[in-house]
């Protein structure tokens, strides 16, 4: 950590709908970024860049998966000993007791890198958690956390500049609606270095670290975020095994269940500012069982999802990167396919 150590610097400061409402301000903030008058009890929502489409489909079939007959006239064994579905880049895993992985089925292009989106923020949270006596320390939202998102067009948690929040409430901030201003934040405070540009780079050499002390071999790490700067990829088969490692963190696998989280911060200007955040993960919603992860879109990486569920004291853990909006569909697929095998 440096010289530039984080409880000295206490001054520093990281999508489906991410909503916030100050109470007794004169200028509540709307999704828009523009102040309108309101009542104290007001709440406006967000519009997540996250784009999970998945959602307007309804409900995704429960075991749609499951292994068919293997008589006379039935597909051969090989063909029928996988899930499937339309992902190449898919990896699925047991996780056993969740101290073990066992590989239960690669697709095609499982080991091939490719843009992973906002799963990124899975290390980000990792790298975080590795400080878990700093989960309750507050740190005051910055500008150009707020600038930053504007200018790269990525999600947000509408966090508001002045406002104070705990590394526990930017994990869920950033976790949830994949807000990228918490995931900015959080880098810019568990970085080393005298400027914001010097602490990111810090906290994202921490990534690369992180990721091969893993042997995520098909890993590397130039975004805090998933907005890449030219060599921010992953594969299918390091982002299951990343999410089940991540998911052996109790503070991060209690936050990737949730489906919405509420909570409170001082504000700028000394009253309450009310934050509720909603998972973009659609499979909380339409999967029995499941745990999490993490979601993740983008014009270059196109859909992703990093999964888990427990089923029969069973937990499973799959990634599905580089797809189509069917990644839940196709997700809930692997799933089941897992379960009955």
């Amino acid at each position: 950590m440096g010289s530039h150590a984080r409880p000295n610097r206490l001054h520093r400061t990281g999508a489906r709908i991410a909503t916030v409402a100050l109470v007794g301000a004169v200028l509540p903030i709307t999704a828009g970024g523009l102040a309108e008058a309101a009542t104290p009890s007001a709440t406006h929502s967000v519009d997540e860049n996250e784009r999970t489409s998945g959602q307007a489909a309804g409900t995704v079939g429960q075991r749609q998966g499951q292994e068919q007959g293997r008589g006379q006239g039935a597909p051969d064994a090989a063909a029928q000993d996988a899930p499937v579905i339309k992902a190449d880049h898919a990896f699925l895993l047991d996780a056993r007791d969740g101290s073990q992985e066992r590989e239960m089925w690669a697709g095609a292009k499982a080991d091939e890198s490719v843009a992973m989106a906002s799963t990124t923020k899975i290390m980000t949270a990792l790298v975080v958690l590795e400080h878990p006596e700093w989960l309750d320390r507050q740190f005051t939202v910055k500008q150009e956390y707020r600038d930053y998102v504007t200018k790269a067009g990525s999600s947000t948690a509408d966090l508001q500049t002045g406002d104070k929040l705990t590394t526990r409430q930017l994990l869920h901030a950033m976790l949830l609606p994949s807000g990228a201003d918490a995931a900015m934040a959080l880098a810019d405070n568990f970085g080393s270095g005298d400027t914001t540009d010097a602490r990111i780079a810090d906290f994202e050499s921490q990534m690369n670290a992180k990721a091969q002390q893993l042997g995520l071999t098909g890993t590397h790490f130039d975004s805090f975020d998933g907005i890449s700067h030219g060599d921010n990829r992953s594969t299918a088969r390091d982002l299951a095994k990343l999410g089940q490692r991540a998911m052996l963190k109790p503070v991060f696998a209690d936050i990737v269940k949730k489906k919405q989280f509420k909570t409170e911060a001082p504000a700028a200007n000394g009253r309450t500012r009310y934050y509720t955040w909603n998972n973009t993960n659609v499979l909380l919603s339409t999967y029995d069982g499941a745990l999490g992860i993490k979601t993740g879109s983008g014009a270059e990486a196109g859909y992703a999802v990093v999964f888990a569920a427990e089923r029969d004291n069973r937990t499973l853990v799959g990634a599905i990167v580089g797809a189509d909006k069917d990644r839940f569909e196709d997700a809930a697929k692997m799933l089941d396919w897992g379960f009955a095998h």
